[in-house]
């Protein structure tokens, strides 16, 4: 039971002390990027699937 005390003790004060945690900018800034970068990914995938789709249903049409 020692360990445990011990080991949330120690997690504790990592997480208080030891962390260095972003500034409200950084936090803004960090979620802008992943915003971006998420449309960017969902605007690849959607033009992928759109290509796909229609070379799936041209290749289709042409055998049957």
């Amino acid at each position: 039971m020692n360990k445990i005390t011990a080991y949330v003790k120690d997690s504790f004060r990592e997480l208080t002390e030891k962390v260095t945690w972003p500034t409200w900018m950084q936090l803004q800034q960090s979620t802008m990027i992943v915003l971006a970068a998420t449309l960017v990914v969902t605007f690849i995938v959607l033009i992928m699937d759109f290509a796909t789709g229609n070379g799936l249903r041209f290749i289709y049409k042409q055998l049957f």
